[in-house]
């Protein structure tokens, strides 16, 4: 994605994940909001964009952070907001092991506390070691923690994945959680 396009790309998330209301946006209890509207809006703040550059975002975005309606008219952050939002998501079984991207100077905590969702709804794991290294990442250099996400559905930890491919869980007590070399 040309830089252009990743600038767009955060301001969507910041958007749609984080902070409608900084451009005065408004989103429906399942985080949906109008593409007119939002365009609109962004005009109004300052940041230009088009149809064509928005739709170009939620196709080439790597992670797919972005879903629009069948319908064309709507658009919303497939996961990771920092306020409620009912993303209509069934509970279902999750792959024996999932991953979960972090770096070193969280592991003390995520040992004491587990993983926690912190400002997001949802912790985010990974169903590979690739997408979690990418993840860790960007913070540092990557660790990867395994989480053993069937014990934890076969004790009752409910499991949901996004429209994109992100596995999502409340919290992820340390006891499921095999710390490697970390």
């Amino acid at each position: 994605m040309d830089k252009s396009l990743v600038k767009t790309s955060k301001f969507l998330s910041l958007i749609l994940r984080h902070d409608p209301g900084a451009i005065g946006l408004s989103l429906d209890a399942e985080g949906w909001a109008s593409v007119e509207e939002l365009l609109r809006l962004a005009k109004r703040a300052g940041k230009r964009i088009d149809e064509a550059t928005l739709r170009r975002v939620v196709e080439e975005n790597d992670k797919q952070r972005f879903a629009i309606s069948h319908d064309g008219q709507r658009i919303r952050a497939n996961q990771g907001h920092s306020f409620d939002v009912e993303l209509g998501l069934s509970p279902v079984v999750p792959d024996n092991l999932l991953y979960h991207g972090t770096v070193a100077r969280f592991i003390d905590a995520i040992r004491e506390q587990g993983l926690l969702p912190g400002s997001r709804q949802h912790v985010h794991l990974s169903a590979d070691v690739a997408t979690a290294m990418k993840v860790g990442e960007r913070r540092g250099r990557p660790i990867v923690l395994t989480v053993r996400a069937e014990a934890m559905h076969s004790d009752g930890h409910v499991f949901y994945r996004s429209e994109n491919g992100v596995w999502l869980t409340e919290h992820v007590p340390a006891s499921y959680i095999d710390f490697g070399a970390a």
